[in-house]
């Protein structure tokens, strides 16, 4: 589930998160909640934080992105993407 993330000016989250949900010509796709983390630090800073929340058994090392440069030259960032089912949904019961 790596991913790598890179900026984009004419890609925006909404637009992923509108990649995401199944179309109504796709009974067989259930709908996924979506949820982006993005820790922003010092290259230290980041590696530790994703091994504590390792440590912690929130998410393997492997599923977050490639560290990438991040606005201040001094910094690095990492993204993970969680999805799964969004609860109390049915494949044509959206909510919306």
């Amino acid at each position: 589930m790596s991913q790598e993330f890179v900026p984009d000016d004419n890609f925006s989250v909404s637009e992923a998160l509108e990649e995401d949900r199944p179309n109504d010509d796709s009974a067989a796709v259930c709908e996924q909640e979506v949820v982006l983390l993005t820790v922003v630090g010092s290259p230290k800073g980041v590696r530790e934080t994703i091994l504590t929340l390792y440590r912690l058994g929130f998410a393997e090392v492997g599923d977050w992105s490639p560290v990438q440069r991040a606005a201040n030259p001094k910094q690095v960032m990492s993204v993970l993407i969680r999805r799964k089912r969004a609860e109390g949904t049915s494949p044509r019961q959206s909510g919306r």
